[in-house]
């Protein structure tokens, strides 16, 4: 990687927060693949840096800055914590705009989000302010999970997920009381690229980022009549093509609005969970740059994690990223100053113990072949 001048957000900016095709014959709709063939219109030129030093803004801070408040007010909030990262050294923030099948920006497809008034649009101040400072915007995305069950019940006809709901034809699935998206239809995947297509088109973001909510559980029963009709012997095979076309689909789509569009992914750390959990092919995602820009994996362990210390499952993703991807490694400043019940005896005191590990852990990075980091406050 080019090195730079390694630069710790030591203020918390942010609240905390914990952080195969189907043989289906349903009837081709206007979300399917071949929809979206037109070129989109892009005459702004994307901003994205080489060593980037990024930073998650959740949907979860919008009830704070958001809800409630006027242009005005949301503006002047926004601007002051972008302020704030910058002057920090964040050149990129990942600003999440569909967290649950609904939308903090102008969509015709996705109903707006629950913090989100109907006077103004937020994502268009986010960038007008994040651009004013040079900062790199992309839009964060999670691509399958929906509202809760009461939520979807309250969303008007007009949407394309509360029809599909409504007729239980399949596509969407119940995982506790949230409702997940069923990526094994090619209809389901189509409505999620033409949600992308939709934000490149109306907005001059400089990439697109998913995270790791793939499949939301292992359990058979979530798509067993799916997986029946497939003709597939097995399950994990098949769920991971899913996810591959899924996230290739989403590849492309950015990619014919304009090539300098970035498109990434950031995945869980622990590399065999993401295949035996969320069923994420990422060593195939890492390797190739036909499926992601960048890759940030979640790397939120500490140096005496006893499943995944920080040093080792770093030399892991370093290992399987090829030339054509960047390798941009996600830290988790929220565990600062908590117990770590998940790291195991020896590492559960480490983030209590050493306030300093988020910055012996930007250090280690900046001396390895990643590209940068980003955090999660």
């Amino acid at each position: 990687m080019k090195k730079f001048t390694p630069l710790f957000l030591s203020a918390l900016l942010f609240t905390s927060c914990s952080a195969a095709e189907s043989n289906n014959s349903a009837a081709p709709t206007a979300f399917e693949s071949e929809s979206l063939r037109p070129e989109c219109a892009y005459s702004y030129a994307p901003l994205n840096y080489e060593d980037p030093v990024g930073m998650w803004l959740p949907y979860m801070l919008y009830e704070d800055i958001l809800a409630g408040k006027t242009a005005d007010e949301f503006r002047a909030a926004i601007a002051e914590k972008l302020t704030a990262a910058q002057s920090e050294g964040v050149n990129t923030v990942y600003v999440h705009v569909r967290p649950n099948g609904d939308a903090y920006y102008d969509s015709d497809i996705f109903p707006r989000g629950a913090f989100c008034g109907s006077s103004f649009d937020p994502f268009a101040i986010i960038l007008d302010e994040a651009h004013r400072l040079g900062i790199s915007v992309h839009a964060w995305i999670n691509p399958l999970r929906l509202q809760t069950v009461q939520q979807m019940n309250e969303l008007p006809q007009e949407f394309t997920t509360k029809q599909w709901y409504d007729s239980q034809n399949g596509r969407i699935k119940q995982v506790g009381e949230r409702l997940w998206l069923d990526p094994s239809y090619e209809e389901t995947r189509g409505l999620i690229a033409e949600g992308v297509r939709e934000i490149v088109q109306k907005y001059e973001v400089d990439g697109v980022h998913i995270d790791d909510y793939f499949y939301p559980t292992t359990e058979p029963s979530f798509d067993a009549d799916e997986f029946a009709a497939s003709g597939s012997d097995d399950l994990s095979a098949w769920r991971i093509g899913n996810i591959n076309s899924l996230v290739r689909l989403l590849h492309d789509t950015v990619k014919e609005c304009d090539s300098r569009l970035l498109f990434g992914i950031s995945p869980q750390g622990n590399i065999e969970s993401d295949y035996s959990s969320q069923y994420a092919d990422v060593r195939l995602w890492a390797a190739s740059g036909d499926y992601c820009d960048y890759i940030v994996p979640q790397l939120y362990f500490g140096f005496r994690n006893e499943s995944c210390p920080f040093m080792e499952t770093l030399a892991e993703w370093e290992s399987l990223t090829g030339d054509e991807v960047k390798l941009v490694i996600g830290l988790a400043p929220y565990k600062v100053g908590k117990a770590d019940k998940w790291a195991g005896a020896g590492g559960e005191s480490e983030w209590t113990d050493d306030p300093d590990v988020i910055a012996k852990q930007i250090a280690a990075v900046l001396s390895s072949t990643a590209d940068g980091y980003a955090l999660y406050y």
